[in-house]
């Protein structure tokens, strides 16, 4: 079993949050369920150090291998752009 540390809890929450704020229809895959689908969520990030939470819009990745580029979209007022959807 995979545990979240409390930061990446809350940077999950956060993203989720946002994603709310902006209506923004999601589907969240635990990682935690399965070997394969974790490595799948590796190879799609093209790293074997990519930590949850990742962030996809259909097959293209948006981030977060930090979740400060994350933070810093929402704070410009760029989160459509980060989620490659304008």
């Amino acid at each position: 079993s995979i545990s979240l540390s409390p930061y990446l809890s809350k940077s999950s929450r956060e993203i989720t949050r946002i994603l709310d704020t902006y209506k923004i229809k999601y589907e969240i895959i635990d990682i935690s369920v399965s070997l394969k689908t974790f490595q799948e969520i590796r190879m799609k990030v093209s790293t074997l150090k990519a930590q949850p939470p990742q962030i996809f819009n259909g097959r293209d990745y948006c981030g977060v291998r930090d979740f400060e580029m994350f933070h810093k979209a929402k704070e410009n007022k760029e989160i459509l752009k980060f989620l490659k959807m304008e």
